[in-house]
């Protein structure tokens, strides 16, 4: 089944190649007649802002609960987004809950999520109440949603550069890029209504990935007709099925940019732990580093190029001379995967669970023209190790454990690091501490649960946790928030 489902990846990356190529050797023409006759049908030239509440299905993308398998299922509760194409400013206000246990997210394990999603120009944040956090990124991401949706699509071809081709039942297909973020190409109806827009868009992980949108049952709000029915696929697998309820036409629109969302310079943080050892944080994921013989060995690179850049760049000062040769990933989530390829990019052997090192092979040898980053600029050839249960990566100085974690919701290829002299261990999203005082809750978190039960199965003495998510507390804390006894 999971090679089926990388396969499956893999197919959709070769058919936009195909896609591209196509459209690279069939007839071109000037696409300003398209674009016009698809405005007018649409009442794109008289639209400047859009607001429309919905609610359906959705996927979380790059947080499968198996390498290569489909991305987990969320029902969204409902789904208000308010656009001005006229500053490219976006907000979705969402609603969510888990539709299966399994996978990541973020999201709790019960329940209902609130989710506040900004994009303006080139900076993104989220937002709750009145505190913004900066969300640099989630900027290609969304500036590639905003510019997709079907009058998004004609505004941004009609910016210059587009081109027209005939193309399948009837319709034409008009291809566009916004530089550095995204190329596109829209199929435009006889009526003059986008049907689909296939796009490919540059990932942290995946590279170039194919996307495929269809807008369906348009329908005229005054004037301006607007698709009641969306549905979206993401890398092979689906992540939006939406169906339109209400719809407002030129409403008035405050979406200011607060000062806090322009803060996007990457801060790095580190607190030794013992010596050798160092927490490396100051942002919303964690690293650490461990000082062997000869090297030093990172566990997690997080995130995008911009973080585990910085955090390299954190680590060389910590321990000079000593280049990080390992890097330790948790897991194939993109979060936490979205650094490995800067990490290859210096040079770094990636430590993995058995069943990511096939997803992440062929992941990597996706091409990544759309943004090239670290790992494509350097033309490296990845390195992986595999840990099945156990692996010591350790020297003599020091002993260094991976381990499995089994049976957990979150993810089935799932590692925790372990030092034993230190009696220290390291884990992302299996146990998240809470504030300082705050009380117990009043029903486990599963994951963190789970830790407990693998904690005890191997048998390891531990006094300290180290999350990549978090501040440093003593295993208690995990135990409390569990409400069990350590044996």
């Amino acid at each position: 089944m999971q090679t089926d489902r990388i396969s499956a990846l893999c197919a959709a990356l070769a058919s936009a190649s195909l896609l591209l190529a196509a459209c690279a050797s069939a007839p071109q023409q000037d696409a300003g007649p398209v674009l016009e006759r698809a405005s007018q049908a649409m009442g794109t030239a008289q639209l400047i802002t859009l607001r429309t509440t919905a609610e359906g299905t959705g996927y979380t993308f790059g947080q499968a609960y198996k390498p290569g398998g489909a991305w987990p299922k969320i029902t969204l509760h409902s789904v208000t987004r308010s656009i001005d194409y006229a500053s490219g400013t976006m907000r979705d206000e969402i609603v969510l809950s888990r539709a299966e246990p399994q996978g990541g997210g973020g999201y709790p394990l019960t329940g209902e999520q609130r989710n506040d999603q900004f994009v303006s120009g080139e900076i993104a944040w989220n937002q709750a109440g009145t505190t913004a956090t900066p969300g640099p990124r989630f900027v290609t991401e969304r500036i590639h949603q905003l510019w997709i949706t079907p009058h998004g699509a004609i505004k941004a071809a009609q910016r210059g550069g587009a081109r027209a081709r005939p193309a399948d039942a009837g319709t034409t297909a008009v291809s566009f890029e916004v530089a550095g973020r995204f190329t596109a190409t829209a199929f435009v109806g006889a009526d003059g209504l986008v049907q689909r827009v296939e796009s490919i868009v540059g990932d942290p992980v995946l590279g170039d990935t194919p996307v495929v949108t269809t807008y369906q049952d348009y329908r005229a709000f005054d004037g301006v007709r607007v698709p009641m029915l969306v549905r979206q696929s993401m890398g092979g697998f689906p992540v939006l099925e939406l169906a339109v309820q209400e719809v407002q036409v030129n409403p008035s629109l405050a979406l200011p940019v607060p000062d806090a969302a322009r803060n996007v310079a990457e801060r790095v943080t580190s607190e030794k732990v013992a010596d050798g050892v160092w927490f490396v944080g100051g942002g919303s994921h964690n690293s650490v580093a461990i000082e062997l013989a000869d090297r030093i060995v990172l566990v997690e690179a997080p995130l995008n190029d911009a973080r585990t850049l910085a955090v390299f760049e954190h680590v060389r000062a910590l321990a000079p001379g000593k280049p990080v040769r390992t890097v330790v990933n948790s897991h194939a989530h993109f979060d936490h995967a979205g650094g490995v390829r800067a990490a290859v990019a210096e040079g770094a052997t990636v430590v993995t669970q058995a069943d990511s090192v096939p997803y992440f092979e062929r992941a990597f040898a996706q091409p990544n023209r759309i943004r090239p980053d670290a790992f494509a600029r350097a033309g490296r050839k990845p390195a992986f190790v595999a840990v099945g249960e156990k692996l010591d990566i350790g020297d003599a100085s020091r002993p260094i454990e991976a381990h499995r974690i089994v049976g957990g919701p979150h993810s089935d290829s799932f590692l925790l690091v372990y030092l034993p002299r230190e009696r220290l261990l390291i884990e992302a999203d299996a146990f998240t501490p809470s504030p300082p005082n705050t009380p117990p809750p009043a029903v486990a978190n599963a994951n963190s649960v789970n830790l407990v039960d693998n904690i005890e199965r191997l048998k390891l003495g531990v006094d300290r946790i180290l999350p990549l998510h978090g501040r440093v507390v003593a295993v208690g804390e995990l135990y409390a928030a569990t409400q069990r006894a350590p044996r």
